[in-house]
C-alpha cells in the first residue's frame, strides 16, 4: 500500500474522532454497535489423536450464537494460542468466518505473535477474511513503549477495523494509561482496550475518562469474575473464556441493560458458584463443554483431565444452579 494512502486513512480516522459520539457509538459504525457486551474467547477442541477439531469449533460457534452473546474472539490465552501452529490458527480463522457468516455475532481474531513480522503474516490473512475486528497482545520480544507502538502502528497499516489492546500477556512492561490513550489518538483503531493489568478497576475508571474519543471501548476479562462490579462502573464489556457458559453471561449483558439489578446480582452468584471450581477441579470448563454437546471431549495441550465421581457430581451439582438462564 502506497505511503500516501496510509495518510490519508489515518488522517481520515483521526478526523473522525472529533465527530460527537455518545458512550454506546463507534466510529466504525458496527451494525448494532457490536465492540459492546459478553464476548466469548473461544476453547480450542481437539480429537482423540490431539489434532485440532475445527467441525467442533464450528459447533461452539454454533452454541454461542444460540447462546445469545455479542462476540467471539479467538484465538487468545483461553484458547491455547500458545499451543497452535501457525497452520492451525489460520485454518481456525478460516473456519470461524465461515461459521460465523450470517449471525449476528461480532468476530474478532487474534493476531499476536512474538514480533511485529509474525504479528503481520497472521493480520493480513485475518484481514483477507473480513472479521469484525482484531485483538493483538503485545510482542514478548518488545523492550520499550516505542517498540509496542511501532508493533500496532505496523498492525493499522493492515486493517482500519477495532483493534483491541490487551494490556497483559506480553513483556513485562506498563501499558500505562497515559500510554493506550496516546496511542488511541495517534492510531484510532486502537481506541478499543482488553483491560487486566495490574488495579484493573481503578485503570477502567480512568480510561473513561477519555470515552468516547479517543477511547472507543474497554473490557475486562478474568473470566468474567469483576464483572458485576465492572458493568457497574460504567464498561462496555467482558471478554473472556467463558463459551462453556455463554448464555449465561448473555443473560448477565441483557438484565445489566434492562437494570434489573436484583435479577443480575442471583445470575452472576451463581455463575461464581460454578467459575470458583476452576481452582479445585483441574478442566472443569472442558467437562462443561463435553457436558452441553459442544465439545466431543476434554482433550487439552495443557495437560491430561480426568475426573473422579466425586468432582462430576460436584461439577453437576454446581452447574444446575444455571438452569435457569440456559438456552441451548
Amino acid at each position: 500500500m502506497a505511503i500516501n494512502s496510509l495518510i490519508t486513512r489515518r488522517q481520515v480516522l483521526a478526523g473522525m474522532g472529533t465527530i460527537t459520539l455518545s458512550p454506546c457509538s463507534s466510529i466504525f459504525a458496527q451494525p448494532k454497535n457490536m465492540m459492546r457486551g459478553a464476548f466469548m474467547i473461544m476453547s480450542t477442541p481437539y480429537t482423540e489423536d490431539d489434532q485440532v477439531d475445527y467441525e467442533d469449533l464450528a459447533n461452539e460457534v454454533a452454541f454461542c450464537a444460540k447462546s445469545g452473546v455479542q462476540g467471539l474472539v479467538w484465538p487468545q490465552n483461553s484458547s491455547e494460542q500458545r499451543y497452535l501452529s501457525k497452520e492451525e490458527r489460520i485454518k481456525g480463522f478460516q473456519t470461524l468466518a465461515e461459521a460465523n457468516r450470517g449471525t449476528s455475532m461480532a468476530l474478532v481474531l487474534g493476531v499476536q505473535a512474538d514480533d511485529t513480522d509474525g504479528m503481520l503474516e497472521y493480520a493480513e490473512v485475518a484481514e483477507s477474511l473480513n472479521p469484525d475486528g482484531m485483538i493483538a497482545i503485545p510482542p514478548r520480544t518488545a523492550t520499550t513503549l516505542n517498540d509496542i507502538r511501532n508493533y500496532y502502528r505496523a498492525l493499522c497499516e493492515v486493517t482500519d477495523k477495532p483493534i483491541f489492546v490487551q494490556t497483559s500477556g506480553g513483556p513485562d512492561i506498563e501499558l500505562t494509561v497515559d500510554f493506550l490513550v496516546d496511542l488511541a489518538r495517534e492510531l484510532p483503531q486502537c481506541g478499543y482496550v482488553k483491560e487486566e493489568y495490574g488495579r484493573v478497576q481503578e485503570r477502567m475508571l480512568a480510561l473513561q475518562k477519555y470515552q468516547p474519543d479517543p477511547i472507543r471501548s474497554v473490557f475486562g476479562a478474568t473470566f468474567g469474575r469483576g464483572w458485576l462490579y465492572e458493568m457497574r462502573i460504567g464498561t462496555d464489556g467482558v471478554m473472556t473464556g467463558g463459551a462453556m457458559y455463554a448464555d449465561v453471561f448473555a443473560k448477565m449483558w441483557e438484565l445489566h441493560l434492562a437494570g434489573d439489578e436484583e435479577a443480575l446480582l442471583e445470575c452472576y452468584s451463581r455463575l461464581l458458584l460454578i467459575s470458583n471450581l476452576d481452582s479445585l477441579i483441574p478442566g472443569v470448563r472442558l467437562y462443561v463443554m463435553q457436558m452441553r454437546g459442544v465439545f466431543k471431549n476434554t482433550k487439552s495441550r495443557r495437560g491430561e483431565y480426568s475426573f473422579t465421581p466425586q468432582q462430576i457430581e460436584e461439577i453437576e451439582y454446581r452447574f444446575a444452579a444455571l438452569k435457569p438462564y440456559l438456552v441451548v
